[in-house]
């Protein structure tokens, strides 16, 4: 009997390697599958045709085992790939929330980093929530003034620490029953939260990887995992910088959900927000209905964008 024999039909992309996938199916073991070429796409590359999350229908075909096709997807995060040359990477698909992770400190928190994630996460539609971790640290005062203006915008914050275990049950309660994308800037220990929020992680990475032969402790590619049925975690590898896709600087204000309520009541419909007399935006944090910390970081990130498109 083939190898793969009764492994035909739905399973879940956990990881994509060039040209093949590590599959998790519905009872909880892992598979590896080649692409049908069809699927590829005309350059014969997986790319955005098979991410991490898709839904896929599979087939043994002698010995191996064969995607055929992709489910269509409920949703996708993505960011702008690397490069001179402006193309869209899809990060993973069908998600929950995306769970940006930062520090409070060792790296000190960038607020540019968090507000990239989070208005490429709402600009897709997908449900958000920061966590500062390194709580250990004493820095709690600071902690809570970040929080408080994330707060303001509407999303879910919490203060943790990987070293102590501070906050993880919390976190933890907030992943269950959820697909979750983990996105953080390198250093802010993403990897060790998510080891100590999940005792075992270590040896379910090592299974994952064990179909692409990479090293347990080195996150290369995303990679999805489930400890228990209804809760899923994705870890990404640490970034230096987020590049975002689908929003340029006009319309940047629309990926602050804070900013909704106020965007098309400045006296000018140009209004940049700025010094401009009658902008509703600057009323509103006058008034703290958008935290001062917000609009400064959304200024600035304007500027980079700009800068950034000028330089494509």
């Amino acid at each position: 009997m083939p190898a793969w024999a009764g492994r035909d039909g739905l399973a879940t992309v956990a990881r994509v390697d060039f040209g093949s996938c590590t599959l998790l199916f519905d009872d909880g073991t892992l598979g590896e599958a080649t692409v049908r070429g069809i699927v590829r796409g005309r350059n014969k590359a997986l790319g955005n045709a098979v991410v991490v999350g898709d839904r896929v229908l599979t087939e043994a075909i002698s010995d191996r085992l064969v995607i055929q096709s992709v489910e269509p997807r409920a949703n996708q995060f993505s960011r702008r790939a690397a490069g001179s040359r402006p193309m869209e990477q899809v990060v993973a698909a069908n998600l929950d929330q995306v769970v940006v992770v930062a520090s409070i400190l060792d790296p000190a928190f960038r607020a540019g980093f968090a507000d990239r994630v989070l208005g490429q996460a709402h600009h897709g539609g997908l449900h958000a929530r920061l966590v500062l971790n390194k709580a250990d640290l004493d820095a709690a005062a600071e902690c809570r003034a970040i929080i408080d203006a994330y707060a303001l915008a509407g999303y879910e914050g919490h203060v943790v620490s990987a070293h102590t275990r501070v906050g993880l049950d919390a976190l933890r309660a907030a992943c269950t029953g959820k697909r979750s994308l983990f996105v953080g800037h390198s250093g802010v220990g993403k990897s060790s939260l998510l080891n100590a929020m999940v005792p075992g992680l270590d040896l379910l990475a090592g299974q994952v990887n064990a179909k692409t032969g990479k090293g347990r402790h080195t996150t290369t590619a995303a990679w999805l995992i489930r400890p228990e049925p209804g809760f899923e975690l994705i870890d990404t590898p640490g970034v230096r910088g987020f590049g975002l896709w689908g929003i340029d600087a006009d319309d940047l204000e629309r990926a602050y959900p804070e900013f909704e309520p106020h965007v098309g009541h400045c006296r000018f419909s140009d209004c940049r927000h700025e010094t401009e007399p009658g902008c509703a935006i600057r009323a509103a944090v006058e008034t703290g209905q958008i935290a001062q910390r917000r609009y400064e970081s959304f200024r600035k990130l304007r500027e980079e964008i700009e800068q950034e498109g000028a330089g494509s």
